[in-house]
């Protein structure tokens, strides 16, 4: 199998601001025409290493690669990067043709290339018909495709996002996640995503980076990162999760035999060596069933729970049950117009498959 070639390689980055250690000696490659994203909550380091990437900070200690040259010495004009920023950075007193055409100016294009690049691009983001127009002109998400176009314009190599989408509402996010999906697919180029919002990173990432106190908790696929996080962190972050405290009564090469707190013992894939003692057991809510849902598969639990709340949410509903005194959440799809009629202070039976629960390290 062909290794996927290197477009960005960071080894051993460290960062202090003052006594304060934004970074501790991250590594990560990002494959070219990838796109990958740096998910984690605020302050856990990404907006440092999207600023490194970009040249705008340096690292303490390590180094940046991008495709096999270091470039921790390079100036930001002089690296092949660009990046679209949260506040859009439009000039406001220029025609949107000539925000998109002004980095191609700076870098001597001839007048015939940039006014066919120009157009290329505007209509790329389906904004060809408003060239004329200024910024102020728009609305948050025509700026956004403005400043998409004028990022991508000169054929960067690497192209930054530093959470573009969180100033846009809900329906507007969901449809610039799609463009932003197929830009990326459509050009070639290596997009480097920075967001906080697990749904965003889950929908449109290659791969993920999940950072918190300023490491790499977790890299992987979307599908790796929700269905088999590595930790605590991780399972608690990207999405919503039960957790169970757990006794683990054995352990063998990547599974442990732990009592549940209702008193089922079950051997459930474990996320990385586990000692006997206490420990913490992850199922996430839609993998709780309930009713005839929970009865009959062979590599299940089952137990009985009583309905101690329940939320209604359309296409799903939420449920909160007390299981022996321990409160678990579960999630239930509503395939009918109906929703879900399960009453509250109904007793219910509950189960999952054991496959799908994880015994979390720290």
């Amino acid at each position: 199998m062909t290794q996927q070639p290197k477009a960005i390689e960071v080894k051993s980055v460290s960062k202090s601001f003052g006594a304060y250690q934004a970074l501790k000696s991250v590594s990560f490659d990002i494959g070219s025409n990838e796109f990958f994203t740096m998910l984690g909550p605020s302050g856990c380091g990404k907006t440092t290493l999207l600023r490194m990437l970009a040249g705008f900070e340096s690292p303490d200690t390590g180094s940046i690669l991008l495709n096999g040259k270091e470039v921790v010495a390079i100036p930001p004009h002089k690296r092949r990067v660009n990046t679209v920023f949260q506040s859009y950075a439009l000039f406001p007193h220029m025609t949107l043709e000539q925000n998109v055409a002004y980095g191609l100016e700076n870098l001597s294009w001839d007048k015939a290339r940039i006014k066919s690049r120009v157009g290329e691009m505007l209509e790329r983001v389906h904004m060809g018909a408003m060239a004329k127009r200024k910024p102020a002109q728009l609305s948050g998400g025509q700026r956004q495709r403005i400043a998409l176009a004028r990022a991508l314009a000169p054929e960067p190599e690497v192209l930054l996002l530093d959470e573009p989408l969180s100033a846009l509402d809900l329906k507007l996010r969901q449809a610039m996640r799609d463009e932003l999906r197929t830009l990326q697919r459509d050009t070639g180029i290596t997009f480097v995503f920075v967001t906080h919002d697990q749904e965003e990173a889950l929908d449109m990432s290659d791969r993920i980076a999940v950072l918190g106190g300023g490491e790499v908790q977790q890299i992987g696929t979307p599908t790796e990162i929700y269905e088999e996080p590595v930790n605590r962190f991780v399972a608690d972050f990207v999405g919503e999760t039960n957790f169970l405290e757990v006794e683990v009564l054995e352990t063998a090469a990547g599974e442990a035999t732990v009592r549940t707190p209702f008193g089922l013992s079950i051997t459930v894939p474990a996320t990385g060596p586990t000692a006997r003692g206490r420990a913490t057991l992850s199922v996430r809510p839609e993998k709780i069933n309930l009713g005839n849902q929970a009865q009959g598969a062979a590599d299940g639990v089952t137990f009985e729970g009583r309905i101690t709340n329940k939320n209604y949410m359309g296409g799903y509903t939420h449920y909160t049950l007390d299981v022996a005194g321990t409160e678990l959440r579960a999630s239930r799809r509503n395939a009918s117009r109906e929703g879900d009629t399960i009453p509250l202070g109904a007793k219910v039976p509950v189960g999952f498959v054991v496959a799908s629960a994880r015994v979390l390290t720290a």
